[in-house]
């Protein structure tokens, strides 16, 4: 398949087989993020891995970040929970804050945001579902996810990444999103 029939095919994978994501394939995500546009190549990404028993840690501070965020939506901590659950690996994803220099760390940012997409064309080609989290149950904006993955300094997190293998009712139900033309949104100077 051509990049650009890839991109257009890439789809959010939110249900995923109870079986292992292989260190292999993790390795390989990360190496692809590496390879994205970064400014002044300041490489200004860090990755989190959560598996195991960090991960029945996470299901257990997200637990308590949902039911203090939605008291009365109890279907929607319980839908989120089982989500967690049977996502085999999480992958939280940093970007590098400059102290003193707001114009390179927003750059860092976005290179970071790069890197995560660079990540999700090549779960495509791993045969990985993936879905990038940045609010809910990603707990992206929450003191909460910082402490968990050890507070690092200068660091903002971008995103949580949810990533297994998709089952084949997940796929079977992915829907072609209509996109309005990029001629609408185009100015030719």
């Amino acid at each position: 398949m051509s990049i650009i029939a890839e991109i257009k095919n890439r789809r959010a994978i939110r249900d995923y087989a109870e079986r292992a994501v292989e260190d292999e394939k993790i390795n390989k995500l990360l190496d692809a993020a590496t390879w994205a546009p970064n400014d002044r190549m300041r490489e200004p990404w860090s990755f989190f891995v959560v598996k195991g028993d960090a991960k029945k840690r996470f299901e257990m501070l997200a637990a308590e970040y949902l039911q203090e965020r939605f008291p009365t939506k109890p279907n929607l901590v319980e839908s989120s929970l089982k989500v967690l659950k049977t996502t085999p690996v999480h992958i939280v994803v940093t970007a590098d804050i400059v102290p003193g220099d707001e114009e390179a760390s927003r750059d860092n940012e976005y290179a970071v945001c790069c890197a995560i997409h660079s990540m999700w064309l090549a779960a495509r080609e791993l045969g990985l579902g993936f879905v990038w989290r940045t609010r809910g149950v990603g707990l992206v904006r929450d003191q909460r996810l910082y402490d968990f993955i050890g507070s690092p300094e200068n660091k903002k997190i971008i995103g949580n990444l949810f990533i297994g293998y998709p089952i084949d009712e997940a796929l079977n139900k992915v829907k072609v999103p209509a996109r309005t033309s990029y001629q609408e949104k185009t100015v030719w100077l």
